[in-house]
């Protein structure tokens, strides 16, 4: 059988050093590429475009889908005015984010939202955010780690009959690095995971053949956590369906 092909969703960054001071590079970082390597899949990086029909042909070209971490989400894109809180934006990214995650879906392709990918696949079926987790009564969990990326912040519990049940079973441990999180749930998705104050940490759409969120950044963690590749070895298992 061949590996399935799974497109990971690219993000723009300016850079800011003296040599092309303000350019933007398409990217994405190396743990996606790694992590799905290790699942099986074979990852290729779709850029950052905003023509829908050559969006269409991206998806027609992979199997699967990873919606990956990056900038805030913009709070105008769900019906809300920006707080002082409210961390970088960038418009294009969230209309392509938006459009990729429409098409995968009519597209019937499993879709894999990593952090900020978790948030834009809520906001992209009816959902909002809290536009920071001082926005959240009792939240009081660090949820931006002052740690090497593949340590385990925090613990979440994980509710009965999901999918992420299936892999970790009541509980685990994740790592950390959001600013922002789910405020009104996605109308068709079930929560599968919270931390212990009560953050939305994982999404699953009801009666869909693989559409997941985790707010947590497993890619940092399939070198030495079997579990966290689980994750992408469950989307690369669907993808090749």
């Amino acid at each position: 059988m061949k590996n399935p092909i799974i497109g990971l969703s690219g993000g723009l960054l300016i850079i800011e050093g003296e040599t092309f001071l303000g350019r933007e590079r398409a990217y994405v970082n190396n743990d996606y590429i790694e992590s799905v390597v290790r699942a099986g899949g074979s990852p290729v990086v779709l850029p950052v475009i905003l023509n829908e029909e050559l969006i269409k042909r991206q998806v027609e070209a992979v199997d699967g889908v990873i919606i990956t971490g990056g900038y805030d989400v913009n709070p105008l894109v769900y019906g809300e005015e920006p707080s002082q809180s409210q961390g970088f934006t960038y418009p294009e990214m969230d209309e392509y984010d938006l459009m990729l995650i429409k098409i995968a879906c009519e597209l019937k392709k499993p879709i894999l939202g990593i952090c900020r990918g978790l948030q834009i696949l809520n906001v992209a079926f009816g959902g909002t955010l809290y536009q920071d987790l001082a926005q959240i009564e009792g939240c009081y969990i660090k949820h931006v780690q002052s740690s090497k990326g593949d340590f385990a912040g925090h613990s979440i519990e994980v509710k009965k009959d999901t999918l992420l049940y299936n892999i970790f079973g009541e509980a685990a441990l994740v790592n950390s690095f959001h600013h922002q999180a789910i405020k009104k749930l996605a109308p068709g998705f079930t929560v599968s995971a919270n931390s212990k104050d009560g953050v939305i940490e994982a999404i699953e759409k009801n009666e869909d053949n693989f559409i997941v969120g985790v707010q947590w950044h497993p890619e940092m963690m399939t070198g030495n956590n079997v579990k966290m590749l689980d994750i992408f070895k469950k989307l690369v298992e669907k993808a090749g369906k």
